[in-house]
């Protein structure tokens, strides 16, 4: 007896074809909603929020910005570590969590863009509000009022052409970079050279990637803006008005 062999190709576009693509399906939103679930908790959401500055905090820390205490912290943590969102950094006795990536902290930026569109919360304005939306960190690199300044300003010049969710560095903005301390290639080969993030406070993109991890570790590195306490909001420095003035042509309020 002969027996044909099936047409797989054809089937694919029938019924089984349907249960196969409905079972792809099934996996990934199985998938989207389980790390969904691990993000869709106050605790962890705030936990996931005070990492965003990218630096690695412990976790009696990270149980203050949580508002819980420490063992239900540490449950927090443990499944937020599952899911790969942060990771956990061992010294000494001591054990510290930061994101997973940045690629995590590029998620995070887009749910707060999106949530920052949603309903109005009746909840006034603090200075906390206005100092995050002058200038925080968007994990590695600078966002907030000051990172667009930064954007337009290198855009407006020529240095750099944004595109589609990227952005390329022309041969001056090379020579800019370098002369300013950057260099455009460092970092690790996986990461793009410049890139651009949706800001959540302005709705328009800065930069990310090595040249926005770049221009705000050289920002550090010149005093022009200092971390604040209990928050990822920068401060500008007098050193910074004027430094961003001469370099970039712009200035904002310290």
């Amino acid at each position: 007896m002969v027996r044909s062999t099936p047409n797989y190709s054809s089937l694919t576009g029938g019924a089984v074809g349907g249960k196969i693509a409905a079972m792809t399906n099934l996996v990934s939103g199985i998938t989207l909603a389980e790390v969904a679930s691990v993000i869709g908790d106050v605790a962890r959401a705030n936990i996931l929020s005070a990492l965003m500055d990218g630096r690695a905090l412990t976790a009696g820390e990270l149980a203050w910005y949580a508002g819980v205490g420490a063992p239900t912290t540490s449950g927090h943590l443990a499944k937020l570590a599952e899911a790969n969102l942060v990771t956990v950094e061992k010294q000494g006795r001591h054990r510290y969590y930061r994101l997973a990536s940045a690629q995590v902290a590029e998620v995070l930026e887009a749910l707060m863009t999106l949530s920052a569109s949603g309903p109005k919360r009746h909840r006034p304005t603090g200075p906390k509000d206005e100092a995050m939306r002058t200038a925080r960190t968007c994990y590695d690199h600078l966002a907030g009022r000051l990172g667009i300044a930064v954007a337009d300003a290198m855009t407006g010049r020529g240095l750099i052409v944004l595109g589609e969710g990227a952005g390329t560095v022309t041969d001056e903005g090379r020579g800019f970079l370098q002369a300013f301390g950057v260099d455009p290639g460092a970092g690790p080969r996986s990461r793009p050279v410049c890139k651009t993030c949706l800001d959540w406070s302005e709705r328009r993109p800065h930069l990310a990637g090595k040249v926005g991890v770049g221009l705000c570790n050289r920002a550090f590195e010149l005093g022009w803006i200092e971390r604040t306490r209990d928050s990822r909001a920068l401060k500008i420095t007098g050193a910074g008005e004027a430094g961003f003035l001469e370099v970039f042509g712009f200035m904002l309020d310290a």
